[in-house]
């Protein structure tokens, strides 16, 4: 899975660096860098969000199709920010569980 996971990564980088290659557009390359790095920092966090699995189940989703949203960047110039900043929602929605609910421990 860890293998995958490098594999995904660099072979985002390398559709970068062509597409950077193809149409040497500097805005475009920042924009695809900061997405990307946007959408791993987003998975790095998913990691808090193991202990409620439904969330986590559906951070993880959103981060495969925040992925894709990239992907489509890449491809056709579109970009959609709702469906690059979804991974957030999960985030926020475990925080305001945290909130309200508390961490379960001892003293209601």
């Amino acid at each position: 899975m860890k293998a995958m996971i490098i594999l995904a990564i660099l072979a985002t980088l390398g559709l970068v660096a062509i597409d950077f290659h193809r149409h040497r557009d500097w805005k475009r390359l920042l924009i695809s860098l900061g997405i990307f790095g946007f959408v791993l920092t987003l998975a790095g966090l998913g990691n808090m969000l193991r202990t409620v699995i439904p969330i986590f189940i559906a951070h993880f989703v959103l981060i495969v199709i925040a992925w894709g949203a990239l992907l489509i960047y890449i491809f056709r110039g579109k970009l959609y920010w709702p469906v690059i900043l979804s991974p957030l929602v999960t985030i926020i929605l475990f925080i305001l569980m945290e909130r309200v609910i508390g961490s379960g421990g001892a003293g209601g």
